[in-house]
């Protein structure tokens, strides 16, 4: 696992552990089972005060990218789930824009379908 912390960033150290963390889940890069650092050893390997770690697990926790099995450590756990509850929020809101927009469904699921195209390939 590789973190790296930027002072200069605009985003809390917090957001960016918590950032990194879930992106390295989410691509597999921390597979599922993964065991994290304790907070007290992360803290200290990125220069970070321990209650910045333990509020990025926290977040990371709420999320459904980790989990912790009491004295037993961290681990990355199943993102399905994470990943499906991430998406479906993100559709809601799109849900909601599009219809502030004045669009029918028609029109957004053509919108979606062009954006997902762009995204993964015509194939």
């Amino acid at each position: 696992m590789t973190l790296k912390i930027h002072i200069d960033d605009s985003a809390p150290p917090y957001e960016q552990v918590r950032a990194q963390i879930s992106e390295q889940a989410r691509s597999g890069v921390l597979p599922v089972g993964y065991r994290l650092p304790t907070v007290r050893g992360l803290a200290e390997s990125l220069g970070l005060a321990a209650n910045t770690v333990a509020k990025a697990y926290r977040a990371l926790e709420g999320d459904g990218v980790i989990e912790t099995r009491g004295r037993n450590g961290t681990y990355i756990a199943a993102a399905g789930s994470a990943a499906e509850r991430e998406a479906a929020a993100a559709a809601q809101v799109y849900v909601e824009r599009v219809r502030r927009l004045g669009l029918d469904e028609n029109a957004a699921l053509v919108a979606v379908r062009d954006a997902l195209r762009a995204a993964y390939g015509d194939g």
